[in-house]
């Protein structure tokens, strides 16, 4: 955590000690995306309106996964590239605090740099973007699309359509669709919405057709082991907590990474969690999706049985 910045002294006299105030200075960690900074920023705002005794900065940088645009992601070592530059400003202590969306951290986090908490989940589905002024997909141009996940649920739903890798941050996906390279692009509904951009949705795709990504709709905020968060325990949230354990539990228990057509959605029903996820068998080049329940405590387990369930049938 960033040093107090500011103390008075014991011998300055009362009256004029009131008036220096007593401050801590924390400085969160963002990749410098327009979408990034928005997510990163409903942290920063939380603090300041909770926290008055705390000063916020954003510190903003660009990640190798930002740089490195020349191919798919699955092909350049994964989640992994999103989330290092951060990483090394925590450990650097340039940083106090990371803040991620989850569907791009990978499942193996640092002990020295623990997740802290999750927030309340926004719209977690995928979506179908049209170039402006389109009212349908016609099929002439392919489908802008950046995981094996999206393009094995999309050739069911779109089959003959070509499906095309996309790169870049959402303003960029947007502009190559735009300007005609693409038919189509799929998205998170999450982006676009925290964006003011739900206008450019063309058609949702429920989880029952197109399962999301592990977290996906989630933020994730990383800090440093040892060092007190309290300040912002009132922004992370109790549902999409026990959605993301279930779903990141899953995920870890089939060994699953970003080369892995694999994903996991919890659903909150009361007190229980529903968790539906989809496999991949690379021997027979098929997929199949399961349904398990459990209480929302259980959220972890619930989501290693569903790994167990899919690998002993391998």
């Amino acid at each position: 955590m960033s040093e107090y910045y500011a103390k008075a002294p014991e011998d300055i006299p009362d009256e004029i000690s009131k008036m220096i105030e007593y401050r801590r200075k924390i400085i969160v960690g963002s990749r410098d995306s327009l979408l990034a900074v928005t997510q990163s920023n409903l942290v920063v705002d939380y603090i300041r309106k909770n926290n008055p005794d705390i000063d916020v900065e954003l510190l903003t940088m660009k990640t190798t996964g930002d740089i490195k645009l020349d191919g798919p992601l699955y092909d350049m070592g994964g989640k992994g590239l999103f989330v290092k530059e951060l990483d090394i400003a925590l450990r650097d202590k340039r940083s106090d605090l990371s803040v991620h969306s989850l569907k791009d951290l990978p499942m193996e986090v640092p002990e020295d740099l623990p997740i802290i908490g999750f927030s309340a989940r926004e719209d977690e589905r995928d979506v179908l973007v049209l170039p402006k002024g389109v009212k349908e997909y016609d099929g002439k141009k392919p489908i802008g699309c950046s995981s094996l996940r999206r393009i094995l649920q999309l050739e069911k739903l779109f089959p003959g359509a070509e499906i095309k890798s996309v790169r870049g941050n959402l303003q960029t996906r947007l502009r190559k669709l735009d300007e005609g390279e693409f038919g189509a692009i799929i998205l998170a509904a999450a982006g676009l919405k925290r964006l003011g951009l739900e206008d450019r949705i063309s058609r949702y795709f429920d989880p029952e057709e197109l399962l999301p990504s592990c977290g996906q709709g989630i933020l994730c905020v990383q800090g440093r082991a040892g060092v007190d968060y309290g300040f912002l325990q009132g922004f992370f949230d109790e549902n999409a907590t026990a959605q993301a354990l279930a779903e990141r539990a899953f995920v870890k228990g089939v060994n699953g990474g970003c080369s892995s057509p694999i994903a996991a959605h919890a659903k909150i029903i009361g007190d229980d969690l529903e968790l539906t996820a989809l496999y991949y068998h690379e021997d027979t080049k098929s997929y199949e999706k399961h349904v398990m329940s459990a209480p929302k405590s259980d959220a972890e387990r619930l989501g290693a049985d569903m790994a167990t369930f899919f690998l002993t049938r391998i």
